[in-house]
C-alpha cells in the first residue's frame, strides 16, 4: 500500500497526523531554503561592509558604501545607531559611552533577531515531528490489532501488513525531523559566526564613537 492509499483509507486522526507532518515538512523546507539564501548573502555582506567601513576616512564617507554592500543593514544599523540624538528623555541620560552602549546593544539585538528568524520553527519541527509520527503509528497499530481481533484468526500475513503500514508514520516523522535538525545546527553555526563578527564590530565601534566626534567630521 502506498502512502496515498494509506491516507485515504485512514480515519480522521490518521489523516490529521499526515497533514500535520506535511505542513511541518513544507514549512521547514521553506525556512531552510530562505535562511540558507539569507545567511549566505548576509555573511558576504558583513565581510565586505566591515572592510569598507574601516577603509573609510569618516562615518559619513562610509555610509554610501555600507548602503551598497549591506543589503540586510546589519552593519549599517550599528553605524547609524552611533549618531546620538539630543533630547530630554531617559534615553539620553548618562554620559556618551553609556548612551552608545545602550543604542548599540539595541541595534545588535535587532540585527540578531533578523538573522535568527525561523530558527524556532526548525527547532520545534525537529523536536516534535518524530512524536507526531509516533502518534500516527500507535493509532495505526491499534486499529490494525482491532481488525485482526475481529477477523478471529491471527497469521503473520495479517499482522505484518497493517503494522508495516502503521510504521510508515514513524518513518514520515523522522523524514520531517532529520532535515530540520540538521539545518538548525548548520544554520545556527553560521548565525553564531556572523553574531561574533557583529559583536566585535559593535565593541570597536563603541570605543571609536566614544573618543571622538566622528559624525561631525567631513567625508
Amino acid at each position: 500500500m502506498n502512502p496515498a492509499q494509506l491516507f485515504f483509507q485512514g480515519d480522521a486522526l490518521t489523516q490529521g497526523v499526515a497533514l500535520l507532518l506535511l505542513a511541518m515538512s513544507v514549512g521547514s523546507w521553506v525556512v531552510i531554503v530562505w535562511k540558507s539564501w539569507l545567511l549566505h548573502r548576509a555573511s558576504g555582506d558583513v565581510r565586505r561592509s566591515l572592510t569598507a567601513f574601516w577603509s573609510s576616512k569618516s562615518f559619513q564617507a562610509a555610509l554610501p558604501q555600507l548602503q551598497a554592500f549591506d543589503r540586510e543593514a546589519l552593519v549599517l544599523s550599528l553605524v547609524v545607531a552611533t549618531q546620538l540624538e539630543a533630547n530630554a528623555t531617559l534615553s539620553s541620560a548618562g554620559d556618551k559611552a553609556h548612551q552608545l552602549t545602550r543604542v548599540l546593544r539595541d541595534a545588535l539585538h535587532a540585527a540578531l533577531a533578523k538573522l535568527s528568524a525561523g530558527q524556532v520553527l526548525l527547532a520545534t519541527v525537529g523536536a516534535t515531528a518524530p512524536f507526531v509520527g509516533l502518534l500516527g503509528t500507535v493509532w495505526g497499530i491499534y486499529h490494525a490489532l482491532i481488525g485482526i481481533a475481529n477477523a478471529g484468526q491471527v497469521t503473520i500475513d495479517k499482522i505484518s501488513g497493517p503494522v508495516g503500514e502503521a510504521l510508515i508514520m514513524t518513518a514520515a516523522g523522522l523524514a520531517v525531523a532529520i532535515p530540520a535538525v540538521l539545518a538548525y545546527n548548520v544554520l545556527g553555526r553560521v548565525i553564531g559566526r556572523i553574531e561574533a563578527e557583529l559583536e566585535g564590530f559593535a565593541r570597536d565601534l563603541r570605543e571609536l564613537a566614544s573618543t571622538q566626534p566622528v559624525w561631525s567630521a567631513q567625508p
